[in-house]
């Protein structure tokens, strides 16, 4: 999101890490401090800032939290970003200021396209919920979702996943909707795609 951020020409306040070619064992010793049990993320002993492990996931289970994780010296970034969700969030920026953009986020950043990484796109069906809110962001609002990525948001939708999401994830995606300049992109997206069972069954079309 930072790098996205950047070239968009935005303000940057938030930034993620991803380190690779090390161990959890690596970081502890450097002083980083392990935060949560099913992820390999770790504070900066001064900074505070996040520093996540190079890692894969599979899908193991139903919703949100139905992964199982790989974490291990081995993961390349490249890998690392291929389980991100579009390519405008898999572009990583190297510490001397090189950009790392395997899937072409630059070009549909350029485009102004939202495209999904993988095909693992439909393993997290929060993301169905969530590419709404990326429609609420002033800069992002007028992009087009390619085909593909439509054709996955309609897979989640007949899945029957959106059921094993939690009420306090999707919470947040429409709190941090309500946030942007257009909100009422994200529920149009929601209510025009069908997602709106079962969490925001009561909502209609807004012009």
């Amino acid at each position: 999101g930072a790098v996205r951020d950047r070239l968009l020409g935005l303000p940057v306040y938030d930034y993620d890490h991803v380190v690779v070619g090390a161990t959890p064992q690596d970081l502890i010793d450097l002083g980083y401090t392990q935060v949560g049990k099913d992820f390999p993320v770790f504070l900066h002993p001064q900074s505070k800032e996040e520093y996540a492990l190079a890692r894969t996931e599979r899908k193991a289970g139903k919703g949100y939290t139905g992964f199982a994780v790989h974490a291990a010296s081995t993961v390349t970034l490249e890998e690392d970003l291929e389980r991100r969700d579009l390519t405008i969030n898999a572009i990583a920026e190297s510490e001397d200021g090189q950009l790392i953009d395997p899937f072409n986020g630059q070009d549909d950043l350029f485009n102004k396209k939202l495209r999904n990484v993988s095909d693992a796109f439909c393993e997290d069906p929060l993301r169905a919920i969530r590419l709404g809110r990326f429609l609420s962001y002033k800069h992002i609002s007028d992009f087009s979702i390619t085909p593909q990525l439509k054709a996955i948001v309609k897979k989640i939708l007949e899945s029957g996943e959106l059921n094993y999401l939690s009420g306090d994830r999707v919470f947040a995606e429409i709190d941090k909707a309500m946030q942007n300049h257009f909100p009422e992109k994200f529920f149009n997206f929601v209510v025009e795609n069908k997602l709106d069972k079962p969490w925001l069954k009561d909502i209609n079309s807004l012009d």
